[in-house]
């Protein structure tokens, strides 16, 4: 008899252990971006995914490139449950076979996605984007007080010695140049013409990294060229005279995607948390916060957070030029050599 408060003991121990919130027991991974990007993932879909499931959420926060050679070092073990990559990054993701497919089934909201933002093959699909951005014209207000209205105008005398545009050592370079051979309607195939006018221009820089750009920006020593929306208008927030505008020839974007990791050790919460990013509260709160175009429909915003999106004031998702990764991959090794020979080494 005298063992039995311990056996009572240990029994309550059982139960509630086993009756205890997932939270309690085991956390979800899931790999991010930094900054202010992984701020609002936090605020617009970890919180609200852990305030409905009592499920704690551990960010696992890097580049694309990062989480992806994280996914590949873990293949037959992994450790993060869900992943946010971007297009690009998402179809070499594909090709290591480091994801699993996404249903309806699992993810009940992917049927609200648009349907540029759901990515498949014959495996199924293997993405979900969960918000557009855009490289677009930005530039400084104050010398600069009329919106410019081409990317020609880069190439503008006045502008000589203060301009910047991605290098392919950042993620937007390679699409860069594929935006500019459709503008300009190069050969197919034939990137020379490209080549040869970006040789003519006379930049402050080629970014490296979308940090090296705000800081042109933010410095003057850039006072006009490519930036992303979203780091364009984290500068004019901060008091800068910095404007960002969609021209006539338009603009590339790309999407912050998210994906289920094959395997991954608490797959039923992940597929979850993948829903949650998928309702019409998240994507308005990303475009609230970060200036993502919606991939969800029935999305709406404020007049103010509707003139910062990707596409502008006036223009959808139907408006931008979105890549073919899988052919832009297929030539970036081309173009980098082609760039280090022609442009870096001028």
């Amino acid at each position: 008899m005298a063992r039995l408060p311990g056996l009572v003991t240990a029994s309550a121990l059982a139960l509630a252990a086993a009756i205890a919130p997932a939270s309690a027991q085991e956390a979800l991974h899931v790999a991010w971006y930094g900054g202010n990007w992984g701020d609002a993932f936090k605020a617009c879909v970890a919180d609200p995914f852990t305030k409905a499931t009592g499920v704690a959420v551990v960010p696992e926060v890097g580049t694309s490139t990062v989480t992806l050679a994280k996914l590949q070092q873990q293949k037959d073990a992994p450790t993060i449950d869900v992943a946010w990559m971007d297009g690009g990054v998402s179809e070499l993701a594909e090709a290591a076979g480091v994801l699993a497919p996404i249903t309806e089934k699992g993810v009940p909201n992917l049927k609200d996605a648009l349907p540029q933002a759901v990515y498949s093959n014959a495996n199924g699909t293997y993405a979900v984007g969960t918000g557009y951005y855009s490289l677009g014209l930005t530039y400084n207000t104050k010398e600069i007080p009329q919106a410019p209205t081409s990317w020609n105008d880069l190439w503008k005398p006045e502008y000589a010695d203060a301009v910047t545009i991605p290098s392919p050592a950042n993620s937007s370079g390679v699409p860069f140049l594929f935006f500019l051979h459709k503008i300009w309607n190069a050969p197919a195939g034939d990137f020379a013409p490209v080549f040869a006018k970006i040789k003519e221009l006379k930049p402050a820089l080629f970014f490296d990294s979308s940090g090296a750009a705000s800081n042109a920006f933010q410095s003057s020593e850039a006072i006009i060229g490519a930036h992303f929306n979203v780091g364009a208008f984290d500068l004019a927030a901060k008091g800068l005279p910095i404007g960002f505008t969609v021209p006539k020839e338009g603009v590339w974007a790309t999407d912050a995607r998210l994906h289920l990791v094959k395997n991954a050790p608490r797959a039923e919460m992940a597929q979850k948390f993948i829903d949650t990013a998928l309702t019409p509260a998240a994507s308005q709160c990303l475009a609230e916060k970060l200036f993502l175009g919606p991939s969800v429909k029935g999305v709406n915003v404020s007049p103010e957070t509707a003139a910062k999106l990707p596409w502008g004031a006036k223009g959808s998702v139907e408006t931008l030029y979105l890549l073919n990764w899988t052919e832009v991959n297929a030539k970036r090794a081309e173009l980098v050599d082609t760039w280090n020979r022609e442009i870096a080494r001028k």
